[in-house]
């Protein structure tokens, strides 16, 4: 007779897309990141640059583990850029969590929506840690997948704010506008950032700057979507002309393409966990700079467990 295991392992829980998106609320994770920083910073997260591994069909397969003494995250993405084509996501992949006493299976994410939230978490953290004040106008460059998590994000923590769509493509602003009408904006769709905005996110892979303007003291201005050398959305003479501030400066020198292509001088570079720590000098245009690492996804990943949905969450 075979006697029934002790301490028998249950398997992960496995959330989708939708699930996945209800236990990252934003709130969460904009304190849950100020933490990842300052940990990630004093070396108590340990999260080593991304692996890029080619893919078939012109892809590439994205491997970024991170541990802690709580828990452990694996996040593995493929990128198949030929699936627009077929009317598939570009992204998929999963970020798989870990117990970080036993190393046991507690969860399985769905990887592009952890992605797209802690993304914008992040750039929700930069406007609470370089802004005096809440925002009173937004630009968003570019109407993505990431222009979508950011507006949403913009909805729960800054609820009724302006927030205007500037897309090359004037339709495609207004497409996005006309999308996502039911979230809690004043959304605009615009072919110009309007000069009131005092926050402006790019979010675009373009390889040329999408915004060039003279750096400006009162408008925070946060580069999201240049995450590889050759991409750069931002000028060098705003760069050069602004303090520059980067989420994790180590993967910065090597994928922050607006920052590589502008001959930045790295000793002037801070990171965010800096500013977090030390604050900001007022006065002065800020560029913060963002390339994202598997330090923010653990830190969706502690979000995650801290919902009731896991009797083993994390305190």
């Amino acid at each position: 007779m075979i006697q029934p295991a002790i301490n028998a392992v249950r398997p992960p829980a496995v959330f989708d897309a939708a699930q996945t998106a209800g236990l990252l609320d934003f709130h969460d994770m904009v304190d849950a990141l100020a933490v990842a920083a300052d940990d990630y910073a004093a070396g108590r997260i340990h999260a080593p640059e991304r692996q890029v591994v080619p893919f078939p069909q012109g892809g590439v397969m994205l491997s970024m583990p991170a541990t802690a003494q709580d828990i452990g995250i694996h996040k593995l993405v493929n990128v198949a850029p030929g699936n627009k084509s077929l009317g598939l996501p570009t992204i998929n992949g999963v970020v798989s969590v870990y117990d970080g006493r036993t190393g046991q299976a507690l969860a399985v994410l769905d990887g592009p929506t952890v992605t797209a939230r802690r993304t914008a978490a992040v750039s929700m953290l930069g406007i609470r840690s370089f802004m005096a004040a809440a925002p009173r106008c937004v630009a968003l460059i570019g109407c993505g997948t990431q222009s979508a998590g950011h507006a949403q994000a913009l909805a729960a923590l800054h609820p009724g704010v302006r927030t205007v769509v500037v897309g090359r493509d004037p339709a495609g602003a207004r497409a996005f506008v006309k999308t996502h009408r039911d979230l809690d904006l004043a959304l605009e769709a615009a072919g110009s950032v309007p000069a009131e905005a005092d926050v402006v996110i790019t979010l675009t892979t373009s390889s040329i700057p999408v915004y060039t303007e003279p750096a400006r003291a009162g408008r925070l201005l946060i580069g999201v979507g240049a995450f590889k050398p050759e991409l750069a959305e931002i000028g060098p003479d705003t760069l050069r002309a602004s303090l520059v501030y980067v989420d994790d400066p180590a993967g910065a020198r090597h994928e922050a393409g607006d920052l590589i292509q502008a001959g930045i001088d790295w000793s002037r570079v801070e990171s965010l966990s800096a500013a977090l720590s030390q604050g900001v000098p007022p006065g002065k245009p800020i560029v913060f700079k963002t390339v994202g690492c598997a330090a923010w996804d653990l830190a969706a990943a502690r979000c995650a467990l801290r919902k009731k949905e896991f009797p083993q969450a994390v305190k």
